[in-house]
């Protein structure tokens, strides 16, 4: 099922990393033998709880019927830098957001937040163990300009699942359900910015791993999957799994 991970993880743990890999196996197995459903709102290079919910769910529903919440991940991600926690946000067009459908929400590129991003996350990152290895192709995403939210987002982490290994079934919505079936487990609206850190789930951890700067300050739990991914690079998908104890 997702077993073309295998060979890549072992060969990069094998006398590194053996805890990781053995977890990794074990949670394999458990995969395998359930079915399970998630629906959940698309985010912004959203928190590694988010990711983690992308990997422990045979069946992801992104939300695509909704309309745009305010003070949330939707437009926003949480990085470490030297001084702590920093949030980036997108800039939206002038509107109301609030009653907007979620595919019609407009990025404000005359703002140039693109370019302020990236120079956030190169200063934060650059000197990170995996920043030069990945840098080059998420740049890109920098560069060319999007008019939607959702199409940015979507994108993004679509190269993220790619680039960590994921290849859990991720379908969008078709219409919006306010009533879900007992099956799909409504997880929308249950990461925010508000109280990411404090939400009750008993299906995450924040698993801690090297950062940057822990050297200067305590582990920052639950940043952008983007730290995690600079700070343990193909180790990510183990570290991910690592974070779901079930």
């Amino acid at each position: 099922m997702k077993g073309q991970h295998t060979t890549s993880i072992k060969d990069l743990l094998f006398g590194n990393v053996n805890e990781l890999f053995i977890h990794y196996s074990k949670h394999m197995e458990m995969n395998q033998s359930a079915s399970k459903e998630i629906l959940i709102e698309l985010q912004y290079l959203a928190p590694i709880q988010y990711y983690s919910k992308l990997l422990l769910f045979d069946q992801v529903w992104i939300e695509q019927q909704e309309h745009y919440r305010k003070r949330s991940f939707r437009n926003r991600c949480n990085i470490g830098t030297a001084q702590g926690s920093l949030s980036l946000s997108i800039p939206l067009k002038k509107g109301k957001h609030e009653q907007m459908p979620i595919r019609e929400v407009r990025v404000d590129n005359d703002a140039s937040w693109q370019k302020i991003h990236w120079r956030s996350i190169r200063t934060a990152y650059g000197k990170a163990p995996f920043f030069e290895f990945y840098a080059g192709e998420l740049i890109e995403f920098y560069q060319k300009k999007y008019e939607f939210l959702f199409d940015f987002s979507w994108d993004l982490q679509e190269f993220m699942l790619t680039t960590i290994g994921i290849d859990t079934r991720i379908q969008k919505t078709t219409e919006f359900c306010k009533q879900l079936p007992n099956k799909i487990l409504d997880f929308r609206n249950k990461i925010n910015p508000r109280d990411y850190l404090k939400s009750k789930d008993p299906n995450f951890v924040a698993y801690p791993y090297s950062q940057l700067f822990e050297d200067r300050q305590s582990f920052l739990p639950n940043l952008s999957i983007l730290d995690m991914l600079f700070c343990t690079g193909p180790e990510t998908y183990a570290y991910l799994d690592m974070s779901t104890p079930t």
